[in-house]
């Protein structure tokens, strides 16, 4: 059984930064990308960043140079440093993994809240 588990949202002040993790379970991790995406209230869900089993990353041009993805295929853990975080980045934060010609799998989310 595939599970993603999300940790490490809260509420930040404009500015400050967040570091999300996501536990995965149930899949051969490092064939997986691994993604962030996220989806704030009356809005459509959005890639924020992804990273290959190789390690190449994408990322949207919303958070690029202030949002870092990485992961540990030791740990099967992907994160998400989020720094010089602005109230536009409040949303529901989503993990998600791929394998190659397979479905994608998701976690449940984690809620981040950035005040101004």
């Amino acid at each position: 059984q595939v599970q993603l588990v999300e940790s490490g949202g809260g509420l930040v002040q404009a500015g400050g930064s967040l570091k999300l993790s996501c536990v995965a379970s149930g899949i051969i991790f490092r064939i997986n990308t691994m993604a962030w995406h996220r989806q704030a209230p009356g809005k459509q869900r959005e890639l924020v960043a992804s990273i290959t089993g190789e390690g190449s990353t994408n990322y949207a041009d919303s958070v690029k140079g202030r949002f870092t993805i990485s992961r540990d295929n030791a740990k099967n853990t992907v994160y998400l440093q989020m720094n010089s975080l602005k109230p536009e980045d409040t949303a529901v934060y989503y993990c998600s993994a791929q394998a190659p010609f397979s479905t994608r799998f998701w976690g449940r989310g984690t809620q981040v809240t950035v005040s101004s």
